[in-house]
């Protein structure tokens, strides 16, 4: 069993997490600003955790990461200003990687999409910009870590129903749904194959196990 903490523990991929990993026996804590949302994610099999981790500092986050095993950032500000956007994609989720380190929890899975690059190419008069330069900026402090990091870049991301399948090797962005993804996730969890890795993924032919294991 395996104590896992995931930041963003009510987002649409988070809430297709949750119960795989609390069938196959891991401790799942979710982190959640809204307590509205406690309910959704006790039903998913995860336990809430009420936190503003944009308003936290790195002792606070530090506290709630301790006695955990690994940390999932599934968190984002969701296409707020620019200024949000940067609060949270960036800025929110370095002071969480520095407080895992402060923590002593070594493993930290951040779910970014697969065109983040300090070279994504999207122009500052696009609206998207803001999101691509704090994905991009977290992506790279999260390499610059000593922290036992992966870094999960799925492509367009669809509400299919899970096939179990991915395509690890194409250098073009595609699609793959989000039960996918999660399955992804859970998969990096324990393959140490994952360790300082940046996987971008699409729907595929490979088996996501496989894939982890052999990319």
């Amino acid at each position: 069993m395996a104590r896992i903490l995931i930041i963003g523990g009510h987002g649409k991929i988070a809430l297709l997490l949750e119960p795989l990993l609390a069938a196959r026996g891991d401790d799942v804590t979710a982190v959640i600003r809204n307590p509205d949302h406690a309910a959704d994610v006790r039903d998913a099999g995860g336990t809430p955790l009420v936190f503003d981790i944009e308003a936290a500092g790195r002792e606070a986050i530090a506290e709630v990461i301790a006695g955990h095993d690994a940390v999932v950032w599934s968190a984002g500000a969701g296409g707020g200003t620019p200024e949000r956007t940067r609060a949270v994609d960036f800025e929110a989720a370095v002071r969480s990687m520095d407080a895992a380190a402060d923590a002593g929890v070594s493993r930290y899975v951040m779910v970014s999409y697969f065109g983040s690059s300090p070279q994504h190419g999207i122009p500052a008069s696009n609206s998207f910009h803001a999101y691509a330069q704090a994905k991009a900026d977290a992506d790279e402090y999260l390499r610059s870590t000593a922290l036992d990091w992966t870094v999960l870049a799925p492509s367009r991301l669809t509400f299919d129903a899970p096939t179990g399948l991915i395509d690890v090797t194409s250098e073009n962005s595609d699609e793959v749904s989000r039960a996918d993804v999660a399955r992804v996730i859970a998969g990096t969890l324990v393959e140490p194959a994952t360790i300082r890795r940046t996987i971008r993924f699409n729907a595929g032919d490979q088996p996501i196990e496989s894939a982890l294991r052999e990319h």
